[in-house]
C-alpha cells in the first residue's frame, strides 16, 4: 500500500463540519499530488456513491470512496477530526475519515490491498492505535501496515497486507494464542479465535487457501462434536472497495465467536472466488448482505436464508447469524431469486417500518409495468394518429388487412397497442407479488391480476391481488416442512396453495367491491370539470414535483396510466396533465442555469445543459442533482411551477393518449398548443422562484467552498 498512502495525504487535524467539506479537504491532497486530475469531477462521483448508501460505520468510522474516471492511481487519504464528522452512522459522527479513491479501471491487487485495510477497519486495536498517533508520518506507516498496532492481532494485520501485495508467504499452520473471552456487548467482538473455516480463499483470490483446522481449546472441541451450524454468506456493496469486506470480517468474526462456521464469498471490484458447491450443499443458512443483487444467487435456492443490506452485517453480525441459526432449526425456507437482480434485492433490512417495505412492494410492481404502458400506449396513440378516432372500431387485422391501406395498418398498431395493455394488471399484481416473495409470488400474482382483469377491478384490483398473493406466499414459506419436500416447494406447493386461495379471493371475496370502486372513480374522473378539475391538475402537479420521481411522483403518475387501460375524457386529462407537471422541473432548472448561470456551481451548469433533454423527454429525474444540492429552495419552486402547469393543462382540457414521450408526442396531445403554454407557463414560475431564492441567499460565487458547494456533486445522480 505503499504508494497509495503517504504523510502527505494525512491530516490529523481535519477541519471539517459536514462530510462534504471532509471529502474536498482530502480529496485537495490528492489532486496535489496528481492522483486525481478533476476535483469537482471526482467530489461527483464520491457524493454519487454517498447518495446510493451513507458511509458511516459505528464505531466513529467514515468511509467516503468511490471508482472515478478522475483518478489516476489508487489512493488512500486519511484524516482525523477532534469534533467529528456525521456520515450517516447510527451511533453518531465519525473521527476517523477514510477517503478511497479507485480508477474506473483500477486492477485487482490494488483493490485487494483496499479490501485488506476495510476489513483491518473492524479491529479494535487498529483504529485505537490511529486515533493515539501524533505524526502523519506513522498514521501512514500503520495504514500501510508497515507498523504493526499494538495489540495481539497488529502482526496478522500486517502480514494480511504483504499478503495481498504479494510480497509475504503463508504462516506455517500452527496453534494460534487463544484469545481473552468476548463479551457479549459488542456487535463485532475484538478477539479473533482462529476460524473453524478459512474464507481467506474468497476474499483474497492470490493467497493460497488455508487448511481447515480445529478450533483451539476444549470449548471449541465440543463444538465441533456437536456439529455446529454451517452458513454461507456473500457479501457485496455498489462500489465493491469497503463495505463489501468489512462485512464479511464482521459475519466470520460473529460466527467464531457464536460457535458457528461461516464461509464468506465477496463480490467486490477485485472480482470474486466461487464458494465451494459443496460447501453450499452442507451449509445449514445463508446469509445475503448486499446492497447490488446477489450474483449466481440460485445456488443458494431452498436455504433458509437472510437477505439484508450490507450494512447489517456489519452494525449487527451476531443477530443475522442467530437469526439463520433459527430460521434454518424451524425448517423455513426461502427461495431466493435467479442470479438478475429483483425488487427483493433491494428490499433493505428488516426493521424498515411496514409503510416503507409497502411503498418498495408497490413500486416494484409498477417499475415492471412501466415498460408494457409505454409499449401498449405509444402504439395504441400512433394508431389513432394515423388511422383516427375510429380506428378502435376496425375488425381484426386477422380476418381483414390491406398490405396498402392506411387504416389496415393503424389498425395493426392498434390492435398490438391493445394486447399490450392487457398485460398491464397482471403485470402489476405479479411484480407486486414478485417484490414481496420473490420468484415464487409470480404464479399466484399473475393469477390474481388476470382476474382483476376479468371482473373490471381495473388498477386497485391489481393492486390488491399483488399484495394478497405475496402476503400468501409469505405466509406459506413460514410453515415448517420434512427436508425431502423443501425441493418442490417453491415449483409445486406454493405457487399451488397460493393461486387457488388468491383466485377464491378474488373472485368471491373482494374481487368485486374493489370493481364497484374501480367503477365509480372512473365515473367521477369522466365528470370532472371546471374547478374540479383545475383542483385535481394542483395536486398532480404538485406530487408530480415533490420528490422529482420518487414515490409520490409514481404514485400520480400510475393513477394516471391506471386511467388510460379504459380511456375516458377524464382520464386522459389526467394524463397529459401528469407529463405536463412532471416535464416542468428540469426544463425549469436548466432554464435557471441558462439565465443566471452564476448562482450555479460549474457541475450544475454542465447538469442544466442535459436537462433540457431531459424535461423535454419527460424524464422528472432530470432536476434531482440541483434538489440534492439544495432541496430547500429548489424543490419549493419545483412545486409551484408543477401546479401551475397541472392546473392549465386541465383548465384548458388538454388531453393525452400516450403514457410517456415529453414533446415528441405532441401530434397525439389534444389543444397542443395551449398544452405546450402549460409546460411554458409553469417552467416560467419555477425557474423564477428558484432564481430569486438563491439571489436571496447571495449565491454570487460560481464555486463555492463550502455549504452548497460540496452539494453539487451529487448531480453524479443524475447521469445514472
Amino acid at each position: 500500500m505503499s504508494e497509495m498512502i503517504t504523510a502527505d495525504l494525512v491530516d490529523l487535524d481535519l477541519a471539517a463540519r459536514t462530510k462534504e467539506e471532509a471529502a474536498r479537504s482530502l480529496a485537495e491532497r490528492m489532486v496535489a499530488l496528481g492522483r486525481v486530475t478533476d476535483l469537482d469531477g471526482f467530489l461527483a462521483d464520491v457524493a454519487a456513491r454517498e447518495a446510493q448508501m451513507p458511509t458511516g460505520l459505528d464505531g466513529g468510522i467514515g468511509i467516503p470512496h468511490c471508482r472515478s474516471a478522475h483518478v489516476t492511481a489508487p489512493t488512500l487519504a486519511f484524516g482525523r477530526s477532534a469534533d467529528g464528522v456525521d456520515f450517516g452512522a447510527p451511533d453518531g459522527p465519525a473521527d476517523l475519515i477514510f477517503l478511497i479513491a479507485a480508477p474506473a479501471g483500477a486492477d485487482d491487487a490494488h483493490l485487494t490491498i483496499l479490501s485488506s485495510l476495510a476489513r483491518r477497519l473492524m479491529r479494535a486495536d487498529f483504529t485505537t492505535a490511529l486515533r493515539g498517533l501524533t505524526s502523519p508520518e506513522r498514521a501512514a506507516s500503520l495504514i500501510r501496515g508497515d507498523t504493526p498496532a499494538t495489540a495481539p492481532d497488529a502482526d496478522a494485520d500486517a502480514e494480511e497486507t504483504a499478503m495481498a501485495t504479494g510480497t509475504g508467504t503463508s504462516p506455517a499452520p500452527g496453534p494460534v494464542p487463544e484469545a481473552s473471552p468476548v463479551p457479549e456487548a459488542g456487535p463485532v467482538p475484538d478477539a479473533v479465535p482462529p476460524p473453524a473455516i478459512s474464507a481467506e480463499p474468497v476474499v483474497a483470490p492470490e493467497s493460497a487457501p488455508a487448511p481447515e483446522a480445529p478450533a483451539v481449546g476444549p470449548e471449541a472441541s465440543a463444538a465441533v462434536a456437536e456439529a455446529p451450524v454451517r452458513i454461507v454468506a456473500v457479501t457485496s456493496c455498489p462500489t465493491g472497495i469497503a463495505h463489501t469486506y468489512m462485512a464479511a470480517e464482521a459475519l466470520e468474526k460473529a460466527g467464531r465467536a457464536a460457535g458457528a462456521e461461516v464461509v464468506v464469498e465477496t463480490q467486490g471490484s477485485a472480482g470474486f472466488t466461487r464458494l465451494d458447491p459443496a460447501v453450499i450443499a452442507a451449509a445449514d443458512g445463508v446469509i445475503l448482505a448486499h446492497d447490488v443483487p446477489v450474483r449466481e444467487k440460485e445456488r443458494f435456492a431452498g436455504k433458509p436464508t437472510v437477505d439484508v443490506g450490507v450494512k447489517a452485517a456489519i452494525n449487527r453480525p451476531a443477530e443475522l447469524i442467530a437469526e439463520v441459526r433459527g430460521r434454518a432449526e424451524r425448517g423455513e425456507v426461502t427461495a431466493p431469486a435467479t442470479a438478475g437482480g429483483t425488487p427483493v434485492d433491494q428490499a433493505g433490512e428488516p426493521g424498515e417500518g411496514y409503510g416503507t417495505r409497502l411503498r418498495k412492494w408497490l413500486m416494484s410492481g409498477i417499475s415492471y409495468m412501466v415498460p408494457f404502458v409505454a409499449a401498449g400506449g405509444l402504439l395504441i396513440a400512433l394508431g389513432f394518429a394515423i388511422g383516427g378516432y375510429t380506428v378502435n372500431k376496425a375488425p381484426s387485422v386477422t380476418e381483414h388487412f390491406l398490405w396498402t391501406d392506411q387504416t389496415s395498418w393503424a389498425a395493426l398498431l392498434f390492435q398490438i397497442g391493445g394486447l399490450a395493455f392487457q398485460f398491464l394488471i397482471p403485470v402489476l399484481a405479479g411484480y407486486i407479488a414478485y417484490g414481496m416473495a420473490d420468484r415464487p409470488g409470480l404464479v399466484p400474482g399473475f393469477v390474481g391480476g388476470a382476474v382483476a382483469l376479468t371482473i373490471n377491478a381495473g388498477f386497485l384490483g391489481g393492486l390488491a391481488a399483488g399484495l394478497l398473493a405475496g402476503g400468501t406466499v409469505m405466509a406459506v414459506q413460514r410453515v415448517g416442512v420434512p427436508v425431502p419436500l423443501r425441493g418442490i416447494m417453491p415449483v409445486v406447493v406454493i405457487p399451488l396453495i397460493s393461486s387457488a386461495v388468491v383466485g377464491f379471493l378474488m373472485f368471491l371475496v373482494i374481487g368485486k367491491p374493489i370493481a364497484s370502486l374501480q367503477k365509480a372513480l372512473t365515473d367521477w374522473l369522466s365528470g370532472l370539470s371546471g374547478a374540479n378539475a383545475i383542483v385535481l391538475g394542483v395536486i398532480l402537479g404538485l406530487m408530480m414535483a415533490f420528490d422529482l420521481g420518487g414515490p409520490l411522483n409514481k404514485v400520480a403518475y400510475a393513477f394516471a396510466i391506471g386511467g388510460l387501460a379504459h380511456p375516458t375524457e377524464g382520464s386522459l386529462k389526467v394524463m397529459a396533465a401528469v407529463m405536463a407537471a412532471g416535464m416542468v422541473p428540469p426544463l425549469a432548472m436548466a432554464l435557471a442555469t441558462t439565465v443566471r448561470g452564476r448562482l450555479f456551481t460549474r457541475a450544475e451548469r454542465e447538469n442544466g445543459k442535459a436537462a433540457w433533454v431531459l424535461g423535454a423527454s419527460f424524464i422528472t429525474e432530470g432536476a434531482i442533482p440541483f434538489a440534492a444540492a439544495d432541496p430547500f429552495r429548489v424543490i419549493p419552486s419545483a412545486m409551484a411551477g408543477g401546479a401551475v402547469t397541472g392546473a392549465l393543462s386541465m383548465a384548458f382540457e388538454c388531453t393525452l393518449r400516450a403514457p410517456h414521450g415529453g414533446v415528441f408526442v405532441v401530434p397525439l396531445i389534444g389543444n397542443p398548443l395551449l398544452y405546450l403554454a402549460a409546460v411554458l407557463a409553469g417552467t416560467l414560475v419555477s425557474a423564477a422562484c428558484v432564481i430569486l431564492l438563491k439571489g436571496a441567499r447571495g449565491a454570487t460565487a460560481p464555486e463555492p467552498a463550502t455549504g452548497a458547494g460540496p452539494g453539487a456533486p451529487d448531480k453524479a445522480v443524475a447521469a445514472a
